[in-house]
């Protein structure tokens, strides 16, 4: 098991390997193994790891006081948890006013928690380039404003999306992996940098 904290972004700067947890962290911990070993399908397992995550949002006493730093250049990942035969990974996101992802999908099935203030998000669907040689684009399918408490999961395809700290407060959140987020640095399958509209 490695259990760590670190600085980075879902896109990959790294992180460090500090040994800190908490008990309810353990907890959390224990209790998403139980889910992910069921060996369910990925949109299964995200739901199931949800219902886990949900019960210990918001609680004082799940992350330590470096958990909550963020970075005034880009929003910080946290890794908080990787487990040893690389099944799921457990990550916190640290973000300041203002800070935000690309426009991404991811290697696996994720499932986000807020812990702390809000979380907005736009997620989007790829429109493939024509044959009469238009070119593929994005067009924005939802806005959702996670508040504290709130968890959503999704498992690729369809997980096209770019989140973002739109409050003047700090928000902090969880992000569970079904991917060796210590060894690949990053959630990230595809960042898009194409045309984006709004439906």
């Amino acid at each position: 098991m490695a259990t760590s904290t670190g600085t980075g972004t879902e896109s990959g700067t790294g992180t460090d390997s500090g040994m800190r947890t908490t008990e309810r962290l353990s907890a959390l911990v224990a209790d998403v193994r139980e889910a992910v070993g069921r060996g369910l399908p990925p949109d299964v397992t995200a739901y199931l790891v949800g219902e886990k995550l949900a019960p210990h949002l918001g609680a004082a006493d799940l992350l330590t006081a470096e958990q909550y730093e963020g970075d005034a250049e880009r929003y910080r990942q946290h890794l908080l948890h990787s487990e040893d035969d690389g099944s799921f990974s457990i990550v916190g996101l640290v973000w300041l006013p203002g800070q935000e992802t690309p426009i991404h999908d991811h290697v696996s099935w994720c499932v986000t928690g807020v812990h702390q203030g809000e979380e907005h998000e736009r997620r989007y669907r790829l429109v493939p380039a024509g044959g009469d040689g238009e070119p593929a684009r994005l067009v924005a399918t939802e806005d959702v404003v996670n508040p504290q408490g709130s968890v959503c999961g999704f498992a690729p395809p369809g997980d096209i999306h770019r989140v973002w700290n739109g409050c003047r407060q700090k928000a902090v959140s969880l992000h569970l992996y079904g991917a060796d987020i210590a060894r690949l640095g990053s959630s990230v399958r595809r960042v898009y940098d194409l045309p984006a509209s709004d439906r």
